[in-house]
């Protein structure tokens, strides 16, 4: 899909809910914040701080001290559950403090920008390259140029996976907001462990995310993006994609009125 092409359809999942102003909410599935898979063990939690924001000594210290791979489910009882690492909330671990420092600086800004805005911007580095304050300060031109007009909330982080956006949902990642629409992006980098985690655990990470969002947000619209493709045709990764927004397709999502899936390929 040519870039002229993707941009007009980004234009237009933003414009969509101008007309969606006029249609009714009810009815739609709001069944409450998502129930995560991992009850079976460790007590049906992992952190221990499952939600909430600021972290405890003991979480920031769990979060801080074991790198990710330390913290997926099933470490504890030493089975190896890699079908719910993309369900399951996890803080991300680039070593020492450096991720959480990062989620840090978004939840300040979230703070500082509490109320009403007209576009949230969730994902991982596609969605921080639009533009934010972890680095430029602003949107870029590209973004300006066509939304220039619009107040915008990124808390796109570079590297995170649908569980490491769970755990922000949950800890003080959007506390206070007030989106008209809601844009995620999330999937690329669970890429990285299909082998492990199978194509539909993926599927099912991304659904865990809009519920999460959903439940936090029962009035805005929600843009769900498939994921970007990467690499060449044939090659494990890009095949990983396609079979990937494939079952994204299976779930339903579009039973929520207020909920639009998009293909940007």
């Amino acid at each position: 899909m040519s870039e002229v092409r993707r941009m007009n359809q980004f234009v237009a999942c933003l414009t969509w809910p101008l007309w969606l102003a006029g249609v009714s909410l009810a009815g739609v599935s709001l069944a409450g914040p998502p129930q995560y898979a991992y009850g079976p063990y460790n007590e049906g939690r992992m952190d221990p701080q499952v939600e909430g924001w600021p972290l405890t000594v003991e979480e920031r210290a769990y979060v801080v001290g074991r790198a990710e791979h330390e913290r997926r489910p099933g470490r504890e009882s030493l089975k190896h559950l890699p079908q719910l690492w993309p369900v399951v909330p996890s803080a991300g671990h680039w070593g020492g403090t450096s991720w959480l420092e990062t989620h840090e600086k978004l939840v300040r800004h979230v703070e500082a920008n509490a109320g009403g805005c007209d576009v949230l911007l969730v994902g991982d580095s596609i969605t921080q390259q639009w533009g934010s304050v972890l680095d430029r300060g602003s949107l870029n031109s590209a973004w300006r140029e066509v939304f220039g007009e619009l107040r915008v909330i990124n808390i796109g982080i570079g590297g995170d996976k649908t569980q490491n956006v769970l755990w922000r949902l949950d800890h003080g990642g959007v506390v206070g907001l007030q989106p008209r629409v809601i844009v995620l992006m999330i999937g690329n980098n669970n890429m990285f462990f299909v082998p492990e985690t199978g194509v539909e655990a993926v599927a099912a990470g991304v659904q865990v995310c809009v519920k999460n969002l959903r439940g936090k947000f029962p009035d805005a619209a929600i843009v769900v993006a498939k994921i970007l493709p990467a690499h060449a045709p044939g090659h494990r990764f890009y095949e990983d994609i396609v079979r990937t927004n494939a079952a994204l397709e299976q779930l339903g999502l579009e039973e929520d009125r207020a909920l639009r899936v998009v293909d940007l390929w």
